[in-house]
């Protein structure tokens, strides 16, 4: 479905006086602190945040799935959603896909869909954590690290394919997860297991193109319980060291054990060049994918904080430097409805970090000055941004308050009424 200009305009109209009323008391607020308001709402126009396929319809877990209706059933309709969301936004421009989970017959159509739609193709990813219909092995005991050489060639191959895939549709990096490990002790040779995988990789890395990024992603447990492969930053970074420049981290933020330091794990890949994007999300206990920024928005903040001090001191995230993706799977919300509230939150922490007194800050830190170094964060994230965040989306001619403008337009009922109660997107 299209939603016309006119229609947003009519929407933002209705909210246009209250809005224009908060942010210019908000704008006065920090030109006052020498804050340059209108360089931050241009930096939240251009801040775009990648949709995944798989997250357009309701996700689940081993125990269930509660499909909502009116969900995607094909790959033309993914990409409807996220076209939809980025109306709505103006700061989702693109899709992430799945093979085999997105595979088509036609990516020229595709292709040309998503141009109608002003959407772009995003980072790929592969699937080597299930077996697929007509697979002839079986990943059970694993994929690139596998000790028969015929099921990793199987998953190289594989892997090739996705490149393929992605190159017709003009994305620019291979997004590789693993769900290599083992359950008990002693079922598997830790170190015959990562050199295996290594090997694997560098018959991967050696038909990237030129133009493109490989992102390898890391997590410390599920579906193994004892081991994985690449369990943790250290080990992604070791793996991308090995293969080439073109090979990076990416950190998602639900696959670390609670508590873990994050933002220095964010500071650390900055200084040595290696981070290549997140995976956005949010968590209580560990790869939970509840919506960004709803359990620990400060933890997100200080990210953002990390990430404004150490991609460029100008702080402009907009750069396509990073791989930006909101990587959710909830089964009791609607799933476009947390997709919104998940780009929210996104941004709301990158406006939040951008009000950070840089100058400030680190004569606090040079001077150990523990409390005024505290005070100067928290007086950024207790500021109240949305303002400067609706301002953006009103100029790029988005809804000034998407979830109400969804819900007034009672899309999730259109979407049920065109593709049925029963409908159910591929993947997750």
């Amino acid at each position: 479905m299209n939603i016309s200009a006119e229609t947003i305009a009519n929407f933002n109209q209705s909210s246009l006086i209250n809005h224009q009323r908060q942010f210019e008391f908000l704008a006065n607020q920090l030109e006052q602190k020498g804050i340059g308001v209108e360089t931050v709402v241009e930096r939240l126009r251009q801040f775009q945040v990648t949709v995944p396929s798989w997250a357009l319809g309701t996700g689940g877990t081993r125990f269930g799935r509660f499909a909502i209706g009116g969900e995607p059933r094909n790959l033309s309709e993914k990409i409807e959603d996220v076209g939809l969301l980025h109306r709505f936004t103006g700061n989702n421009e693109a899709i992430s896909l799945h093979i085999p989970w997105d595979q088509t017959n036609d990516y020229l159509a595709i292709q040309q869909l998503a141009q109608q739609r002003n959407i772009r193709f995003d980072a790929i990813n592969s699937n080597t954590f299930q077996d697929q219909p007509r697979q002839k092995h079986s990943y059970k005991f694993g994929s690139l690290s596998h000790t028969q050489a015929e099921v990793r060639q199987q998953a190289i191959d594989h892997h090739l394919e996705v490149i393929k895939i992605g190159k017709e549709l003009g994305s620019k990096a291979l997004t590789l997860w693993l769900g290599d490990g083992s359950n008990f002790p002693g079922q598997v040779n830790f170190r015959k297991a990562l050199e295996r995988t290594e090997a694997s990789m560098q018959e991967i890395y050696a038909q990237l193109p030129s133009d493109w990024q490989l992102l390898i992603e890391y997590k410390p447990f599920e579906p193994a319980f004892y081991s994985m492969i690449i369990p943790d930053w250290g080990t992604a970074l070791m793996l991308c060291q090995s293969l080439g420049e073109q090979a990076n981290v990416l950190v998602d933020l639900g696959h670390h054990l609670p508590n873990t330091n994050i933002e220095q794990i964010v500071a650390r890949l900055l200084g040595v060049n290696r981070l290549g994007g997140f995976h956005f999300n949010d968590s209580h206990y560990a790869d939970d994918d509840l919506t960004t920024g709803a359990i620990k928005p400060y933890r997100l903040f200080l990210i953002f904080c990390e990430l404004v001090n150490g991609v460029t001191q100008a702080a402009d995230l907009s750069n396509g430097q990073l791989a930006w993706m909101i990587d959710a799977s909830h089964n009791t919300k609607d799933p476009l409805e947390d997709l919104l509230q998940a780009t929210e939150g996104i941004l709301i922490a990158y406006a939040q970090a951008l009000l950070v007194d840089q100058s400030a800050l680190e004569a606090a830190q040079e001077n150990n000055e523990v409390t005024l170094a505290q005070e100067i964060l928290q007086t950024a994230f207790r500021t109240d941004v949305r303002p400067l965040l609706a301002e953006a989306r009103y100029r790029n001619g988005a809804g000034l308050y998407p979830l109400q403008l969804f819900r007034d337009l009672d899309i999730r009922q259109t979407l049920i009424q065109a593709r049925g109660s029963a409908s159910r997107a591929t993947g997750l």
